[in-house]
C-alpha cells in the first residue's frame, strides 16, 4: 500500500497545485496512515482538459476495443485482488475477509459485466426509416463515496469508459487510497492517457469544482441526498446531465407466512455488513404482531452474535454521528434490545450492533438513514399497514419481502416505492438496474441501465 503525492491526470502522476494534504487514518485505531494531496480548482482544471483532450480519440475507438481495455482493467483488479482488500481494511475498517469477498470481489464481477457489455450494446438501431446512435455524453466528472471505495468508482468508470466517455474521479477524502490503487491498475491496463484521470480532495472543494465545472458534461455522483440536492442543483442551473444516487431507509418486509427465522437472521446480517454503512441495508424490520415478540427475541440474539465480527464505522464524525441516533431513539421511546451508545472499545470507531423493538414509524431512528449498525423493529397489523410504513418515507432505494412463496412476496413488492427489492434473500446481480425512488435519487447503476446512463441518441432520418 503506497501512497501517491500527486494526481493522476493525461496518463501520469503530477504534482498537485496546492500544498495542503488530507491525513487517512485507520479507524480501527485511529493512527494515521497516510497523506494525500488535497485537490484544488487548478488540478480539477488540469483533469478535466485532459478527460476533454482524450475525448474524441477515445469515443471513436470501436466499442470491442473499449471492451478489451476494460477486461484488462479486470484481470489487473484479480491480479491485485489481495492488496485491494488490505487498503481497504486499512482506511475503512471493513474486516479483511470481507474486504476480500465484498469490497475486492464485487468490482471485479462488475469491471466483468462492462467488457461484456461494451462488446455486445447496441450502440445504433434502425428505427423505421432513420438510424438512431447511441453516443457517449462525453466528460463525466465523478464523485464517490467512502462506504464502497473501490465498487463505487467501478460502478461509474467502468460504462463510462464503455460508453465511450472519458472520467475525472473525485474520490470520498476517508478512502484515496484505493482510489489511487485503481488509478494504478487503469495505467497497467493500458487505457490510453487522459481517458481516465484522479484528483482526491475534499468535498467542498475539488468536488464542488468539479460538478461546477463548465467542461464536465455529466455529473454521477454517490453520497447524502442533502449534498445530492446541491450538486443537482448546480448541474440543472448548467442544463447537465446528472446521476445521482443518494440515501435510503430501506424495509425488510416480513409477511406472516414467511420462514421467520430465516428472514430475521438474514435481516440481520444485511445491515450489520460493512458495519451497517450501506445505503441499501434494511435497517427498518417490519413484523406482524403475531410474530412480533418472537421476531424481536431472534433478532437480539442474532445481533449479539455480531459483537466481534463487524468493523468500526468510517470516522470520528460518523462514530458521534451514529451514537447520537441510537441516543435519539432511546430518548424518543424505543426499548433497547441488543447494543445502545456506550463505545464497545476504548480505542477505534467502533458501535456494538444495535436493535430496537418498539420502534414506532415516526420515530427519528425509523425516518432518517443513520449508516451504522442499528436495526429498528416495527409491528404492523396487515399487509395495508406494512406497505404504509414501507413507503413511508421520503427514501426509495431498496427492501426486502419474505413470505411462504416468491408469488406472495412478488405481489406486495409491486406496491413498494422503491428501486430494488430482494425477494426471499434473493441474490446480488451486477447486471440488474441500482437506484432508488423518491429523494434516494435520479437514474440508475449497473447493467445496461447503468451504461444508457453515459449515452445520449442522434436520430438521422432517411
Amino acid at each position: 500500500m503506497k501512497a501517491h503525492d500527486g494526481m493522476y491526470i493525461g496518463g501520469e502522476w503530477r504534482a498537485a497545485a496546492g500544498t495542503d494534504t488530507i491525513a487517512v487514518v485507520d479507524p480501527a485505531d485511529e493512527q494515521v496512515i497516510a497523506h494525500v494531496p488535497a485537490g484544488i480548482a487548478e488540478d480539477v482544471d488540469a483533469a478535466v482538459f485532459a478527460a476533454h483532450e482524450a475525448f474524441p480519440a477515445w469515443a471513436a475507438t470501436p466499442p470491442a476495443e473499449r471492451a478489451s481495455r476494460i477486461a484488462a482493467l479486470r484481470d489487473v483488479l484479480v491480479a491485485r485482488k489481495d492488496e485491494i482488500a488490505e487498503t481497504v481494511t486499512a482506511e475503512l475498517g471493513a474486516p479483511l475477509q470481507f474486504s476480500q469477498m465484498v469490497h475486492a470481489g464485487v468490482p471485479i464481477l462488475v469491471a466483468g459485466s462492462y467488457a461484456e457489455l461494451a462488446a455486445s450494446y447496441a450502440f445504433e438501431e434502425k428505427v423505421g426509416n432513420s438510424t438512431v446512435y447511441a453516443e457517449p455524453v462525453g466528460v463525466v466528472g465523478a464523485i464517490t463515496p467512502w462506504n464502497y471505495p473501490l465498487h463505487q468508482i467501478v460502478a461509474k468508470v467502468a460504462p463510462a469508459l464503455a460508453a465511450g466517455c472519458t472520467v475525472v474521479l473525485k474520490p470520498a477524502e476517508d478512502t484515496p487510497l484505493t482510489a489511487q490503487l485503481f488509478a494504478e491498475a487503469v495505467y497497467e491496463a493500458g487505457i490510453p492517457a487522459g481517458v481516465f484521470n484522479l484528483v482526491t480532495g475534499l468535498g467542498t472543494v475539488a468536488g464542488q469544482a468539479l460538478a461546477a465545472h463548465p467542461g464536465v458534461d455529466l455529473v454521477s455522483f454517490t453520497g447524502s441526498t442533502a449534498v445530492g440536492k446541491q450538486i443537482g442543483a448546480t448541474a440543472g442551473a448548467a442544463v447537465k446531465r446528472v446521476a445521482l444516487e443518494l440515501g435510503g431507509k430501506s424495509a425488510n418486509v416480513i409477511l406472516p407466512s414467511a420462514d421467520l427465522a430465516k428472514a430475521v437472521g438474514v435481516g440481520i446480517a444485511n445491515v450489520m455488513g460493512n458495519s451497517g454503512q450501506t445505503c441499501s441495508a434494511w435497517t427498518r424490520m417490519l413484523v406482524h404482531t403475531s410474530q412480533y415478540d418472537e421476531a424481536v427475541t431472534l433478532a437480539a440474539e442474532a445481533a449479539a452474535k455480531y459483537g466481534d465480527r463487524i468493523g468500526p464505522l468510517v470516522n470520528a464524525k460518523q462514530h458521534a454521528r451514529v451514537r447520537g441516533y441510537i441516543e435519539k431513539g432511546v430518548a424518543e421511546g424505543a426499548r433497547l434490545v441488543a447494543g445502545g451508545p456506550e463505545a464497545p472499545r476504548e480505542r477505534g470507531y467502533f458501535v456494538s450492533p444495535t436493535v430496537f423493538a418498539d420502534v414506532t414509524p415516526e420515530m427519528t431512528i425509523a425516518q432518517e438513514e443513520i449508516f451504522g449498525p442499528v436495526v429498528s423493529i416495527i409491528r404492523y397489523e396487515d399487509e395495508d399497514e406494512a406497505l404504509r410504513i414501507a413507503n413511508g418515507t421520503v427514501y426509495g432505494l431498496a427492501g426486502a419481502v419474505w413470505a411462504a412463496d416468491d408469488a406472495e412476496a412478488v405481489a406486495f413488492a409491486r406496491r413498494m416505492d422503491t428501486g430494488q427489492v430482494d425477494i426471499n434473500g434473493g441474490r446480488f446481480n451486477p447486471l440488474a438496474p441500482f437506484g432508488g425512488y423518491k429523494q434516494s435519487g435520479v437514474g440508475r447503476e449497473l447493467g445496461a441501465h447503468g451504461l444508457s446512463e453515459y449515452l445520449q441518441t442522434k436520430s438521422l432520418q432517411f
